[in-house]
């Protein structure tokens, strides 16, 4: 089948897909309300069977001072999840094939889900990586380069100065804040095989909130949202809550500094190597409302013994 070049981008509430060639434009009501990822024009919806694609959100500036590129996937399968391995399969090239990607992949459109260091040496838009996936037997490759028209701001909101939450998996642990969480930098864990794994976390926010009208809802969402899952590992992972409910510390009202803790548990289908992902959205939700902005990753290495 022949290779499909995609791209996506999001800016000020417009997703855009490019495919071969190809546009589908995914338009929001107004900031504040999810965005549903947009199908290829030439590849429905289906429960199973179909592929992933890989989406680049942008590239930014860390607070740090280093260059990353931002990247997510679209898995088009409804109700399948998906193994691909590290390597033909699942590969990021010149340099890889392994830079830190998932290998399990989750249905629908995941937002900015890891990080790539851009090389020093890219300094134009003609330089670039490359993620290929091939799933179902449908091969893409996305394009991951400099352009001017990617620049993403990921640590700020235009229109309330929205901020990232603050997130430790230790009470007293290191601060993580917004999508730049690697694999080499992430705690460790160990746990048997018969035992479930703690995951306790603690989460700080500024709460700001912002829609079209900016009106504030009656019904007000969570200040912060969690979301576990797998992200490499040989075998099953189940939670026994997935999005664990977020125990009220202080706050809770809009630009009212949130403070909260919530805890899930994880098991492991077999011995092995895992990392765990760990999603927080604050009130402008998945994507940031389409600004590319304000979540915070984290991941969780876990070592597990037979």
């Amino acid at each position: 089948m022949p290779q499909t070049l995609c791209r996506v981008a999001a800016r000020c509430g417009i997703a855009v897909i490019l495919a071969a060639g190809l546009s589908t434009v995914a338009r929001r009501a107004e900031v504040g309300v999810a965005l549903s990822a947009q199908q290829l024009p030439s590849e429905p919806q289906r429960q199973f069977g179909t592929g992933i694609t890989g989406a680049f959100e942008g590239w930014f500036d860390s607070p740090a001072g280093a260059r990353l590129f931002l990247i997510g996937y679209l898995n088009r399968n409804l109700a399948q999840e998906i193994d691909v391995p590290i390597g033909p399969n699942n590969r990021i090239e010149p340099g890889g094939p392994d830079m830190g990607q998932p290998t399990h992949f989750l249905p629908g459109r995941q937002w900015g889900v890891f990080v790539i260091p851009v090389p020093k040496e890219f300094t134009t838009a003609d330089q670039r990586f490359t993620w290929t996936i091939v799933a179902n037997g449908q091969t893409t490759t996305i394009p991951l380069r400099l352009h001017p028209d990617y620049t993403v701001t990921p640590f700020a909101d235009v229109a309330v100065k929205n901020t990232p939450p603050f997130v430790r998996l230790d009470e007293h642990g290191a601060v993580l804040q917004g999508p730049v969480a690697r694999i080499e930098t992430a705690p460790t864990r160990t746990i048997s095989a018969s035992s479930p794994l703690s995951l306790p976390v603690w989460v700080t926010d500024d709460a700001r909130y912002a829609s079209g009208t900016m009106a504030i809802p009656r019904k007000l969402p969570p200040p912060v949202h969690l979301t576990w899952s797998k992200y490499r590992g040989p075998g099953k992972v189940s939670f026994d809550a997935a999005n664990p409910p977020v125990q009220t510390m202080s706050g809770g009202g809009v630009n009212v500094e949130f403070r909260g803790t919530a805890t899930a548990t994880a098991r492991f289908g077999e011995p092995g190597d895992y990392v765990l992902h760990l999603l927080v959205n604050d009130f402008s939700g998945e994507g940031g409302a389409g600004e590319v902005c304000c979540w915070s990753n984290a991941l969780v290495k876990v070592t597990v013994t037979p």
